[in-house]
């Protein structure tokens, strides 16, 4: 390898170390789960306000799709579902975080859900009719999932 190209691999691998250090981007997976009376699960959060849809991080080197299943088991205590299937991936920004979450429709959804430290609540609610409180981006996602309407590409 001559000077040149050693100098020019440093110079890439420290303009992609500033990048991820001044734009940094976390991947997170939320899932719209239902049950069998077409109800969907919404948590309430110890740390943020509203009703939100459940998920999380995806662990380093996780399929997106086990990291939405080991989520809900954490969570909302997940006993059992139909396999995850994918809805979309969608972004959002976080103060200066980029945020691209996979989002997964988790259907037939058994739950035991204990109150734990991140989830202080859940509720089943009707797609079309949800309860005061639900969150923008959640009324999104699921307006576009039962209305079948075009996503948007932002949470």
């Amino acid at each position: 390898m001559t000077f040149a190209q050693r100098l020019s691999r440093a110079g890439l691998s420290a303009y992609l170390g500033l990048k991820a250090w001044v734009s940094p981007v976390a991947f997170g997976v939320s899932a719209i789960v239902d049950d069998e009376a077409g109800r969907v699960l919404l948590v309430r959060h110890s740390y943020q306000p509203g009703w939100h849809l459940p998920g999380g991080g995806v662990e380093p080197v996780e399929p997106p799709a086990e990291a939405v299943l080991r989520e809900l088991r954490e969570e909302v205590g997940l006993i059992e579902s139909a396999p995850p299937e994918l809805v979309g991936i969608f972004t959002r920004r976080i103060g200066w975080v980029t945020n691209v979450v996979a989002l997964y429709h988790v259907r037939r959804a058994r739950i035991a859900f204990r109150r734990n430290r991140e989830i202080r609540e859940i509720v089943w609610a009707d797609p079309r009719a949800l309860p005061d409180g639900t969150v923008r981006g959640a009324r999104r996602r699921l307006a576009e999932f039962t209305d079948k309407t075009a996503p948007q590409a932002y949470w």
